[in-house]
């Protein structure tokens, strides 16, 4: 009797032993769902700030930068200095990193070295000022050519024009980032290019009188230029960060803007002084029509919107990918054309009206391109089907 009750005893240890186990192993799952929508919930907000940023910081500055020149600024290289000049604002940013990465050092020297993780071997300070060399004379020639494309072209066919940006950096994504031409995207491409090819065909009676019919063409072959350009730097910029500097947080952001425009404000800085135009500044001061005052603040919001810009855009870069930034920037395409009407008088003629609508109908195509990997990636995730 004794034995039969001793194994009786033991047999109930070991059920309640398997319940505390199963009520423990369901407390786990639970909390590790609850930590994963936690994490996408955060995920997404962060993809909503920065894309906030991208989207009004790129319209206040695109509009803001066709006052200066309707208003009486002529500087094509000042034009460009101010889409750079901002980053000092963001220095500030570094005291607060210094004082983070002391409380990090304090907090990890209690902790056994043996535990941490191992760490990718860093790149060498050459190459790493190579890589923000190459970022700041794309991102200086860049500003050049869309201070010279807003300088000639009424802002609504200028910001339509961006949209090629898509296309290009699709193409060089392809060779330096991997990433697949599918039958979408492809029509988002085609789309895209069409709608810029549009607006060649604008009638001259559409074209300012201020601008003549050779440099409209000047402004339309240097925002193309420029559109070219900037996919090609958004693309080496996600290769950079993804394969040379191998850094993933939002200090790597602040640092790639900020070294890059150093870099880049130094080129356009020798440029202004190379070409005389800075001994005219004091004179286009005196006659912009807002007056002095308003000539000093356009120059600066442009300065701060371009950077909160940039901010966004790096954000996106670091979050999904450079074409995704992008797409997140074609898709203020619509709202700088229809201000413009409001706060330039521009006219909205058909085939600009056409060319808009080809280049949101190929932002759609991408998107819905971005949806369908999404949602494919969702269902070969065991994890997600589990």
């Amino acid at each position: 009797m004794e034995k039969v009750e001793e194994i009786q005893v033991q047999l109930s240890i070991r059920a309640e032993e398997a319940n505390e186990g199963d009520s423990h192993g369901h407390v786990n799952e639970s909390n590790q769902s609850t930590s994963h929508q936690t994490r996408k919930q955060v995920f997404w907000i962060r993809i909503g700030f920065y894309s906030f940023l991208v989207l009004s910081g790129q319209a206040a500055a695109t509009l803001l930068g066709r006052l200066y020149y309707e208003k009486g600024g002529k500087s094509k290289w000042m034009g460009s200095l101010v889409q750079l000049a901002g980053f000092p604002i963001l220095l500030p940013y570094y005291l607060f990193r210094k004082k983070k990465y002391k409380i990090e050092n304090n907090h990890n020297s209690y902790m056994n070295t043996n535990t941490l993780p191992l760490q990718s071997k860093k790149p060498s300070m050459l190459t790493v000022a190579s890589v923000y060399l190459v970022l700041g004379l794309i991102a200086a020639a860049i500003c050049y050519l869309y201070s010279v494309g807003l300088m000639y072209l009424p802002v609504s066919t200028y910001s339509i024009i961006l949209a090629s940006q898509l296309a290009f950096n699709a193409f060089f994504s392809f060779f330096l980032n991997s990433h697949k031409f599918t039958p979408y995207i492809i029509n988002s491409l085609v789309l895209l290019t069409i709608s810029s090819v549009l607006l060649v065909l604008e009638p001259s009676s559409q074209i300012s009188s201020k601008v003549s019919k050779g440099k409209y063409a000047i402004g339309f072959v240097c925002t193309v230029a420029g559109s070219a350009a900037y996919g090609l730097g958004l693309s080496l910029m996600q290769y950079f960060m993804n394969k040379v500097l191998k850094k993933e947080s939002f200090s790597v952001i602040i640092d790639v803007i900020v070294y890059q425009s150093v870099v880049a404000t130094v080129i356009i800085l020798v440029g202004l002084f190379a070409s005389s135009e800075w001994s005219t500044l004091r004179e286009e001061m005196n006659e912009f029509q807002l007056g002095k005052v308003s000539y000093v603040m356009t120059l600066s919001w442009i300065a701060i919107t371009w950077q909160v810009f940039s901010i966004g855009l790096l954000g996106l870069i670091l979050e999904v990918s450079s074409l995704f930034s992008n797409v997140i920037s074609v898709l203020g395409l619509p709202i700088v054309p229809i201000m413009a009407v409001f706060l330039f008088h521009e006219k909205m003629n058909g085939i600009k009206a056409m060319s808009m609508v080809m280049a949101v109908w190929g932002f759609v195509s991408y998107v819905y391109q971005n949806y369908l990997d999404n949602k494919s990636s969702k269902n070969d995730n065991p994890i997600t089907n589990g």
